[in-house]
């Protein structure tokens, strides 16, 4: 089989070249770039299937030129074998376009250090093709106006690699990556969509869309140190002991949250320890226990997760008693500890 990096690399080719012909209407080319490799559109399906092929060789090469580990033979001769498949494949196909392919190759292989040098670079390009042309015009005005906006030039560049994969896009696309850790990939990736819109209304409401890899984004935050687990905003716990007394129980949570006390309400039945775990692992300080006892009593059972304490008070009272059982707990919560206070 194919080895994942050879498939990964052919699969992206196959996005960047797949051809793409839509009309921009009139919106601003400064939101409208379209995308630039699709433009070669009057090259063939079957040259751009030789373009991955070639771009799977050079991935094939400079895999086997750069591992160095034991680990990495199995992953070498893998490659190896896909790369003579390719050979076989171009030995076939290849007719007469050697040329083209090169161009393409070295199109997608261009990643601008600077405004100035994209500019030079598409001003170098061809301009026979009137969807290249427009492309060139579009995407020379974003790179004018990022920079305008004053994002400093290190901080973003034309990289003819970069494809997304769907097909809604109709112009610029682009990616963005934590710059000291490029391994986890795209953090916030979009791009330009002209009609996507035109799917659900008759209107046409051309726009630009982003997308936050928020997983990715949590999880290098947390192992830099700088995000922790948050204190829950929920103060109470209001259980389900009998799901006849629910009624009870959703009049009991809504007289805490008019009153300003942040409630969560069990809305499903289940052992009653299962729910006050739910509630400490949740970081609910306290929780409300009402049966058919304590309804015919007119009275509520409160525990205190913290302390492991539970105590009874009358319905009537349970606003109050809460208040003042909250702002304890809070200021425990604030207070040093006395190993920090040693």
């Amino acid at each position: 089989g194919v080895p994942p990096q050879v498939a990964r690399l052919r699969s992206r080719l196959r996005s960047s070249l797949s051809e793409r012909r839509t009309d921009l209407g009139e919106s601003t080319p400064a939101c409208s770039c379209r995308g630039h490799v699709a433009s070669w559109g009057r090259m063939s399906a079957e040259t751009a299937e030789q373009v991955m092929e070639e771009r799977a060789i050079a991935e094939a090469d400079e895999r086997a030129e750069t591992a160095r580990s034991d680990d990495d033979l199995q992953a070498i001769e893998d490659v190896a074998r896909a790369r003579q498949e390719v050979l076989d494949q171009l030995g076939r196909r290849i007719v007469g376009q050697r040329e083209a392919i090169d161009q393409l190759l070295d199109f997608v292989g261009f990643r601008s250090s600077g405004v100035d040098q994209a500019l030079s670079k598409l001003a170098a390009l061809p301009d026979s093709n009137p969807a290249l042309q427009q492309g060139i015009e579009e995407l020379r005005e974003v790179m004018t106006l990022v920079r305008a906006f004053g994002v400093p030039e290190s901080y973003f560049a034309w990289d003819c690699a970069i494809a997304r994969g769907l097909d809604y896009y109709t112009g610029t696309v682009y990616e963005t990556i934590l710059t000291e850790h490029p391994e986890i990939g795209s953090v916030c990736s979009g791009g330009r969509y002209e009609n996507l819109a035109s799917n659900y209304t008759k209107s046409k409401l051309p726009g630009v869309g982003i997308s936050i890899g928020a997983t990715r984004l949590y999880w290098q935050l947390r192992e830099a140190g700088l995000i922790g687990t948050g204190r829950s905003s929920v103060a109470v716990l209001v259980t389900q002991m009998d799901p006849e007394l629910f009624d009870e129980y959703a009049q009991l949570a809504a007289m805490l949250r008019a009153a300003g006390i942040n409630t969560e309400l069990q809305l499903e039945s289940g052992k009653l320890g299962k729910q006050l775990k739910y509630a400490d692992k949740a970081g609910i300080p306290f929780a409300v226990i009402v049966g058919p006892e304590e309804l015919a009593k007119g009275v509520v059972q409160v525990k205190d997760l913290s302390r492991q304490e539970q105590f009874e008070v009358a319905r009537d009272e349970l606003v109050a008693s809460l208040r003042v059982e909250i702002e304890q707990f809070r200021a425990m919560s604030l207070a040093p500890s006395s190993e920090a206070q040693s």
